[in-house]
């Protein structure tokens, strides 16, 4: 789907301003010897399910309860504007009223965390990769993109939302009954699940799908109780606890009816494991698999683009993607590998927050906060 026109509009402004760097130059970081991966991950916490939901998330709230609380306030101060501050009140007096429509446990969850910061929501861009090496391993890897193309900070060349979500970025170690149940990486303050790897079962990451009708109407819908629809975060979550493989995964995020269009992008632990579903709101509209009688299905990458779209070429994340996940090769596939993608111009961008490396059969999940240096696309 390309994007809308006021971003094109916006864009063109962007590129042309004197007080921005010069145009990237898009780069494959892959065989250039120099070593990139730092295994050096992000401040992991657990969430104990056991705990009443209230109180589970006190230690992450407390811990991070500033930095939540700058966010919240950039957040205020970039919406202010829209309707001379009427819009930004509009949004607090919603969710107040709102919040008691939320299902059991995200609303006490959501309250026990109010009770400390206040909580934004999140929007984000990304991209994923699910990928076999040429032993039948399977891997994972996604940048989470965030920045809502609102609070250019034109000193340090940012986006100020995603400087300051570098500040949150946690893995969290999901638990219940002492045992534990899957690894996530996302936001101090944020109660969704994006991306998370369930030891020796499968993995699961959530990129944005663009569509008319999108998560807005699917949230007026929910208020006028038109339809029971699914968040689709906690939808992941649900997963994540409730499914024991990659194929259960698959169905169970192919069928449900979401609150917004998304692409679930789901790897296993089996050879051959790896799927992207574009998703609309009512039904899955396509599923891609790994398919190793075809040369170039060896890995799946996705954007934010339908794959029977052509991206916009003001946000053509895919080419240069599968240009460097070919240079990498099938024989070179491993964290090193895909970081080095995944830290690669255009793909890594001013939007890009983080990077998640993960594996289903080890259960691994690594999360690197990264930084694109000047000069870099600022989406």
């Amino acid at each position: 789907m390309a994007l809308p026109w006021y971003i094109f509009t916006f864009l063109h402004l962007f590129i042309f301003s004197n007080s921005l760097p010069p145009p990237y130059t898009a780069e494959c970081l892959v065989g250039n010897g120099q070593p990139l991966y730092r295994n050096a991950s992000a401040p992991t916490f657990t969430v104990d399910l056991n705990v009443a939901a209230e109180k589970r998330w006190s230690q992450i709230a407390n811990n991070y309860k500033f930095e939540i609380a700058e966010l919240t306030e950039a957040v205020r101060n970039l919406t202010r504007p829209v309707l001379n501050g009427k819009f930004t009140i509009f949004i607090q007096k919603f969710f107040g009223k709102w919040i008691a429509k939320l299902p059991h446990p995200y609303r006490e969850e959501i309250i026990g965390i109010a009770q400390i910061v206040n909580v934004p929501v999140v929007f984000s861009l990304c991209t994923s990769i699910v990928a076999e090496d040429a032993n039948g391993n399977m891997y994972a890897a996604r940048n989470l993109d965030f920045g809502m193309l609102l609070g250019w900070d034109s000193i340090n060349h940012d986006w100020t939302m995603t400087e300051i979500l570098r500040k949150l970025v946690i893995n969290i170690n999901w638990k219940r009954d002492g045992k534990l149940l899957y690894k996530s990486a996302g936001f101090a303050g944020f109660i969704g699940v994006l991306t998370a790897v369930k030891p020796g079962k499968f993995t699961i990451s959530i990129n944005e799908r663009f569509s008319k009708n999108g998560g807005f109407i699917g949230i007026l819908e929910w208020i006028l109780k038109i339809e029971q629809a699914k968040w689709v975060t906690w939808l992941t979550r649900e997963v994540m606890e409730n499914a024991d493989h990659f194929q259960e995964a698959v169905f169970s995020l192919s069928v449900v009816h979401l609150m917004a269009p998304v692409y679930f992008i789901v790897s296993g632990s089996e050879t051959g494991e790896g799927a992207v579903i574009t998703r609309s709101r009512e039904e899955a509209l396509d599923v891609r698999n790994l398919d190793k009688n075809k040369a170039d299905l060896w890995y799946l990458l996705q954007t934010n683009y339908d794959p029977w779209e052509t991206p916009s070429p003001l946000d053509d994340r895919r080419t240069p993607g599968k240009q460097c996940m070919d240079k990498l090769g099938k024989e070179n596939v491993s964290f090193d590998g895909l970081y080095a993608v995944l830290s690669s111009k255009p793909v890594l961008n001013k939007m890009t927050v983080f990077t998640s490396l993960m594996q289903a059969t080890s259960g691994a999940l690594d999360t690197q906060i990264q930084k694109c240096n000047n000069p870099c696309w600022p989406i």
